[in-house]
């Protein structure tokens, strides 16, 4: 289990297969999944796993960054995900968070994604990130804002349309 930084209350760290069941835990529910476009990929642990090893653990090695694991302290369970991905369709590099709704409303999305990006402006080789939002989803568009992210222009995914916003980071 590789460690790639820690805040006050979270541990972000790079997923591995025994993650599997709370990575179902956290995309279960319908309003976590309403806004992202791929609603139903995760619905039995074995999904989960084939996320992990065919997205996840893949990426980590062929990319060198994909989305990470975002652990409670208190409680040491996966909570959610946040980190970065590369991503085809905006031709960029995007960063992307997701938690369970037990844990929304609590500032975790904005430290999580806080951190991840002073993670990448002093270790990774990325001049410029971007996130999306579906244009309904405004808690999302909300954080992107707060984070300093501008907004440039919407794109079609999934049959969505989604706001893009971006971020330079040096």
């Amino acid at each position: 289990m590789k460690i790639i930084l820690e805040t006050p209350r979270l541990i972000i760290r790079e997923f591995m297969l025994a993650d599997a069941e709370d990575v179902l835990y956290f995309n279960l529910p319908a309003e976590v999944t309403k806004y992202t476009g791929d609603a139903d990929l995760c619905k039995i642990v074995e999904d989960a796993k084939s996320i992990i090893e065919n997205v996840w653990l893949k990426q980590y090695t062929e990319v060198g960054f994909a989305r990470w694991a975002v652990v409670l302290k208190t409680t040491e369970k996966v909570i959610g995900f946040c980190g970065f991905k590369n991503e085809p369709r905006i031709n960029g590099v995007d960063l992307g968070y997701r938690f369970h709704p037990d844990y929304w409303g609590q500032g975790i999305a904005t430290e999580a994604t806080q951190a991840c990006i002073e993670y990448a402006r002093k270790h990774m080789d990325v001049k410029t990130i971007y996130g999306t939002a579906m244009s309904e989803n405004k808690a999302s568009s909300h954080i992107l804002k707060k984070l300093g992210m501008h907004y440039v222009r919407k794109h079609q995914q999934y049959n969505h349309t989604f706001d893009c916003y971006q971020m330079d980071l040096r």
